[in-house]
């Protein structure tokens, strides 16, 4: 496979995982934290962070708003629940280890 058709899969894919997580506002952050170790803020500093390194001018607000397909308020006031004691034991009992979101 050439570099050019890698990079539009890749592109199509980031789009499709980004449709799905702004089609599934019942998944909670909290909930991705926990089983997988990231989350869309996650995303959102990785977009950010490779924009910024490519040159492109890109906050944490604006990163999130593509993630989140509107302002993260919007989207806090409109589907973000508040944390079970369950969910925050489970994410405080993580170990955590070295950052992988580099």
């Amino acid at each position: 496979m050439d570099k050019q058709t890698q990079l539009e899969i890749e592109a199509a894919a980031w789009r499709k995982t980004l449709s799905h997580f702004q089609k599934r506002t019942d998944v909670q952050n909290i909930d991705l934290m926990n089983m997988a170790g990231f989350c869309r803020n996650c995303l959102a500093k990785w977009y950010m962070g490779e924009a910024n390194e490519r040159g492109e001018e890109v906050d944490y607000d604006q990163a999130r708003e593509v993630v989140y397909g509107m302002p993260y308020d919007e989207f806090k006031d409109k589907f973000q629940e508040k944390a079970s004691e369950e969910q925050m034991a489970t994410f405080n009992n993580i170990e955590w280890g070295k950052d992988t979101t580099e």
